[in-house]
């Protein structure tokens, strides 16, 4: 088969040509051989049939005499049929009368009559009986050829001839349509080969034919056209697809500079998440810590907050017995005094609470302002004496600093307080508290408050400043936790920072460096230190006359003993805003100390018509309020209050406001009555 495709398409041709003919010519043979030699069959047949039947008829009377002589003269008459190879006469019993066979090679009549006429091969055989007046008086048997070979071979020799003229003529038709159909095929199959070899498409083959021959050579002249109008259009394509691979080879560079880039990028943003993650995790330690030390809070709050209460609930319980004796007044001093100190620690628990939680919100507000050192740090030490003194420890405090720092001064004085608390609380017995002053750097000034207790771990530094933390110390020392944190956040809400240095077993040194006051520089020379054996006796003041309005009787009356403990202090009393305003009209007091929620005129509407009168317009006015919001506060000093105190306040800080009242008062009255002078 791939012989077959490797002919040329001349070949091809020629011997599709050859072939069908020669195939037609032999279906033709074929089938003409097959009927004459059925015809012949059939001739042969019926003509040694017709011969077996006059053989019959000449042999019935021999066979029905017996006669064996007559009826071989009847077989003799056959022997000229050279058809006819052998013959036999049967009698009635199927005995053997008669026969013979035309040679040696043909084999003998049968003994005994066939049944029916038989053929096999070119061979027939014919089987007659012979009948005479009704009845079989034997049978004639005739075997013959029908020469089916030599037929064969005649019509054999006829079938060459005829095929080898109608394979001349075939090779001469397709000669004729080679050179009709082969021919322009050839030359269009070479005209297309010379146009793809050459490259050049502009070639075009000849129309010799108006056929289908022709058809074909448009249709390839069609197709050189196409491709010569795509190879122009493919070397256009071809010229832009260059610079469209120069643009894209550009940009796959920037692609892989931009890919570099992002992975540095990737690279450093994994550093950091991979730094974050640290972070978070100490962070997340820092705050299983802080949990545990708010747990901790939480149950060392219960016993601060309960201890304080029981004191001031059990000792108002054993005041308020009936069957106290009457002579144990020393006794109820002693009473009174631990009410007293337990209802202040439970105050300075509360506010700190309070403190923190205001700040932590956002909502605490810190007024700036240009503050003298050396007055905060001689409040300081008065307020801290007494606690020192308990446990035999020497303060030494600077004794008249000129350093002045920009900070709000009541939060400057709570942080001072709180830190010295700690230095008294947590030194040794018969120890010392040293506070200092100096320059910073930067226009800072540092204030550094040193004990010479235990002093603290590294460990116990790194978590100082977290909320609830109390290091470890011991559950008889009163404390909650917040103060160094409510400390730091004060401090760095007044644009501050704070700092602690300790050496365990010798002491620890706290500080905190604030901004100077403005043209503050160079005041730092050295300050004496003022001890707690100074002499810090109040200097006796002019008498002054204080209203006090309060519609709560037992706070009005707590207000009166306060105030009558100083000798040089007048007290008048009114339940109502508007029994204060006539009082301050009639009496004209130097200092008014009024509550702001009262009946029929409150606190705030009374101090606004004093000051829209000339007569009490000047006078000072103390609010005494429970109103402790930081809104409420900043809200009253705003209205024109000169203090605001916050219930329960400490007698301290109550005579601290008295006496700036007083002396602004004072003050006012003297420059009036200078420039009455004037």
């Amino acid at each position: 088969m791939s012989i077959g495709f490797q002919l040329s398409l001349t070949h091809k041709f020629r011997a599709v040509v050859l072939a069908s003919t020669l195939a037609a010519l032999v279906v033709a043979l074929g089938a003409t051989l097959a009927f004459d030699l059925r015809d012949a069959r059939r001739e042969r047949a019926a003509d040694l049939a017709a011969q077996a039947a006059l053989l019959a008829e000449a042999s019935a009377a021999p066979l029905q005499a017996a006669d064996r002589a007559g009826a071989e003269r009847g077989l003799a008459a056959l022997r000229r049929q050279p058809a006819v190879r052998t013959a036999a006469l049967y009698d009635g019993a199927g005995r053997l009368v008669a026969g013979y066979a035309a040679d040696a090679a043909e084999p003998p009549p049968p003994s005994r009559p066939a049944a029916a006429a038989a053929a096999a091969g070119d061979t027939l055989l014919v089987v007659q009986p012979v009948v005479r007046d009704g009845q079989s008086v034997g049978s004639v048997y005739l075997r013959a050829r029908t020469d089916t070979p030599g037929a064969l071979l005649r019509h054999a020799g006829l079938a060459l001839s005829a095929a080898l003229v109608a394979l001349a003529a075939a090779w001469a038709v397709s000669s004729w349509l080679q050179a009709r159909v082969t021919r322009p095929v050839l030359a269009l199959a070479a005209t297309a080969r010379e146009a793809v070899r050459r490259r050049d498409w502009s070639r075009r083959a000849e129309r010799v034919s108006g056929d289908e021959v022709g058809e074909l050579a448009d249709a390839v002249n069609e197709l050189l056209g196409e491709i010569e109008r795509r190879e122009e259009a493919i070397g256009t394509a071809v010229a832009g697809k260059a610079r469209e691979v120069e643009e894209r080879r550009a940009i796959q560079r920037e692609v892989m500079r931009l890919n570099e880039e992002l992975e540095r990028r990737v690279h450093e943003r994994t550093a950091q998440l991979e730094e974050a993650n640290r972070s978070l995790q100490a962070a997340t330690r820092d705050a299983e810590t802080a949990n545990r030390a708010k747990s901790d809070f939480l149950s060392n709050m219960s016993h601060e907050l309960r201890t304080p209460l029981n004191a001031i609930i059990g000792f108002g319980q054993l005041l308020q017995a009936d069957g106290l004796a009457p002579q144990s007044l020393e006794r109820n001093q002693g009473f009174i005094g631990h009410i007293v100190a337990a209802g202040q620690h439970l105050l300075a628990l509360i506010n700190d609470i309070l403190n923190l939680a205001q700040i932590e919100a956002g909502k605490m507000a810190i007024g700036l302002e240009t503050i003298e050192l050396a007055e905060v740090l001689q409040e300081c030490h008065a307020l801290t004496q007494t606690a020192s003194a308990q446990r035999g420890l020497r303060l030494l405090f600077p004794l008249a600093t000129p350093l002045r720092v920009q900070a709000d001064r009541t939060r400057l004085k709570q942080v001072l307080l709180n830190l010295l608390s700690n230095a008294v609380k947590y030194n040794r017995q018969h120890g010392a508290v040293i506070v200092e002053c100096a320059r910073g750097d930067e226009d800072r000034v540092r204030i550094s408050i040193q004990d010479t207790g235990a002093g603290l771990t590294p460990e116990q530094v790194r978590g100082l400043f977290q909320p609830f933390n109390r290091l470890g110390r011991d559950a008889t020392i009163e404390g909650s936790g917040i103060g160094l944190v409510l400390t730091r956040r004060l401090v760095e809400l007044m644009g501050g920072t704070i700092g602690v240095t300790s050496d365990p077993g010798k002491g620890s040194t706290f500080w905190i460096d604030l901004r100077a006051a403005p043209g503050d520089a160079g005041r730092d020379a050295d300050v004496p230190l003022l001890t707690d054996r100074a002499d810090d006796r109040p200097v006796p003041r002019p008498s002054a006359t204080i209203l006090c309005v309060d519609d709560n009787r037992a706070n009005l009356a707590l207000l009166t003993e306060a105030l009558a403990l100083r000798a040089d202090c007048h007290v008048l009393t009114a339940a109502d805003g508007q029994a204060g305003v006539e009082m301050a009209r009639s009496y004209r007091p130097d200092v008014i100390l009024m509550d702001n929620n009262m009946p029929v005129m409150s606190g705030r509407e009374a101090m606004k018509v004093l000051r829209a009168d000339p007569v009490t317009a000047g006078i000072p006015v103390i609010a005494v309020s429970a109103a402790a919001m930081p809104d409420s506060v900043s809200d009253g000093i705003e209205q024109g209050y000169f203090r605001y105190l916050v219930k329960p306040y400490d007698l301290v800080d109550l005579t601290d406001a008295v006496d700036a009242a007083i002396d602004a008062r004072k003050g006012a009255v003297a420059r009036a009555r200078a420039a009455a002078a004037a």
